[in-house]
């Protein structure tokens, strides 16, 4: 079974009630249970939250959410304590997808669970984008990955990695999109290890993993998924949204957008 897990809480510091903010007349967590859905890789599709009225919103639209523990200290948390509460199987697929990407293309889903059925041993996968915005390589908010020669991730950083020293031109860089996949198991090892140093330093969840000593898949997805962080990046989704509708973007087989 492959289980998609959407956390997601009202707090926060730089955007109070993010998930209910509306996007194109619909709520940013609504948009992001719809894009889930249309993955013909996932079995089901939940929203985790401590919050009444997310919960309230996501059953108001018909979607599927729970609750969860106001003590978990990350997402990550809040989607392994979903697993346990749907009494997952330690080989069953849990897919952890950030609330904030409300226009990402279904494809991504099927390109981030691929590489289980390649390798029955593997633990966990991730996404990266091939940047083709180059004020992303520099900005700190966009989060960059290096891989070793098998797809497995060697370092994850807010800074420009790798630097060219010498100043070398055609480097390609990578960005890293908001979404984990997990065997059920190695989901149970994971919330059980300490902040590590890395990852309290950079305050990103998935140095954990590297720093004692798992490995991470990395998939090159072609399609990028778009975050809202601030306000006054719904403007800009909402743009994308009605270039699409108007048949201005297109994606074959699939409507992406409504």
């Amino acid at each position: 079974m492959t289980v998609a897990v959407i956390p997601s809480r009202f707090g926060s510091s730089r955007f109070d009630g993010k998930p209910l903010a509306l996007v194109a007349g619909k709520s940013m967590i609504q948009r992001v249970v719809e894009q889930t859905n249309l993955s013909n890789s996932v079995s089901k599709t939940i929203v985790a939250t401590d919050d009444d009225r997310i919960f309230k919103a996501v059953e108001d639209f018909g979607g599927h959410a729970v609750m969860t523990s106001d003590e978990c200290r990350s997402g990550t948390d809040r989607v392994a304590e979903t697993a346990k509460i749907l009494n997952l199987g330690p080989d069953d697929i849990v897919i952890n997808i950030q609330g904030d990407q409300p226009i990402f293309h279904p494809q991504v889903i099927d390109d981030l669970i691929q590489p289980f059925d390649d390798d029955p041993e593997l633990a966990m996968s991730t996404l990266a984008f091939k940047i083709i915005d180059e004020r992303e390589i520099t900005d700190p908010k966009d989060v960059k990955v290096t891989f070793d020669h098998n797809g497995f991730a060697l370092y994850f950083s807010r800074a420009q990695i790798p630097y060219p020293r010498d100043g070398q031109k055609g480097v390609d860089f990578y960005k890293h999109l908001g979404f984990y996949a997990y065997k059920k198991s190695f989901l149970d090892t994971l919330i059980n290890l300490p902040t590590s140093r890395c990852e309290d330093v950079e305050k990103l969840e998935q140095l954990r993993v590297l720093e004692y000593g798992y490995k991470i898949k990395v998939v090159v997805t072609e399609h990028d998924s778009p975050e809202i962080d601030l306000p006054c990046d719904i403007k800009r989704i909402e743009a994308r949204i009605k270039a699409s509708n108007q048949g201005l973007e297109t994606v074959t087989g699939k409507i992406i957008y409504k």
